[in-house]
């Protein structure tokens, strides 16, 4: 298939669900020709289903279970699309835990573990083996690292999801500064509210923890907020990826990119 990434090999971690955000961000780039590395914690009938929906699209499709809170997962992930594709052009770090929803005080070491492991370690060992490869080919290559909203501000009864993703941002920057001199850039898309099985979980949760009669008053209260007069699309999600890996943003490294219709200006 002809595209700007025809030939090219995206891996996308936790994109095994169907209408997650990791799925759509795959179905971008493979409407776009590239190569395509489906992943998450099993290779279930889902993601098989996630794999076809790709492969009905033109692109080459692999599919790899990866747990990214082990490092010597991450490294197979990424020895295993070598293996398959020959090189790893895009790595996108979209794998996270967000439905762990507790005030503060009852955040237990078990609890910030788990979260920390996936989110943050995770991005870690996955953004140091796609170097790796990266580095190896001689090519260059686009690390992308899924963050939100909450790398930039706090909310409440999330402590270790908050603390995750403002880690997420110092490690794109510390990445950045050192991987491009092999012409690897390294940048964090931070979308807004995106209402995916995941979002839909924090919908029902914080609708009832902010005092809503309905998720739907809360979902409104969403739209009434943001200046474009929506929450986040996982599309919009998808598009930024997309340009951020594109050689439009080659000179763009080390960013936060806000994809939020400009909640934050509220």
């Amino acid at each position: 298939m002809a595209g700007r990434f025809s030939g090219k090999t995206v891996v996308v971690t936790g994109s095994g669900k169907q209408k997650g955000l990791g799925q759509t961000i795959l179905q971008r780039f493979a409407d776009e020709g590239a190569n395509c590395v489906v992943s998450d914690l099993a290779i279930d009938a889902e993601a098989e289903a996630v794999a076809e929906d790709l492969r009905s699209r033109g692109a080459q499709v692999a599919t790899i279970a990866c747990d990214v809170s082990q490092a010597d997962q991450c490294q197979g992930l990424i020895d295993q699309a070598v293996a398959r594709f020959g090189s790893v052009d895009i790595h996108v770090n979209n794998a996270g835990i967000g439905f762990m929803m507790k005030p503060f005080l009852d955040v237990d070491p078990a609890d910030w573990a788990k979260v920390i492991g996936v989110n943050l370690s995770g991005a870690f060992y996955c953004s140091q083996a796609a170097a790796r490869a990266m580095i190896a080919g001689g090519k260059g290559g686009r690390i992308i690292n899924i963050a939100s909203q909450a790398a930039k501000s706090a909310f409440p009864d999330l402590p270790a999801y908050v603390s995750s993703k403002h880690g997420m941002v110092g490690l794109t920057r510390a990445a950045a500064l050192e991987l491009g001199k092999h012409k690897i850039t390294v940048n964090a898309v931070c979308p807004n509210h995106v209402t995916t099985g995941l979002g839909a979980q924090q919908n029902e949760y914080f609708s009832r923890l902010l005092g809503f009669a309905t998720v739907e008053d809360y979902i409104a209260d969403m739209h009434r907020k943001n200046p474009m007069g929506r929450p986040g699309l996982a599309s919009d999600t998808a598009a930024a990826c997309a340009w951020l890996a594109s050689d439009d943003a080659f000179y763009v490294t080390g960013e936060a990119l806000n994809v939020s219709g400009g909640e934050e200006m509220h």
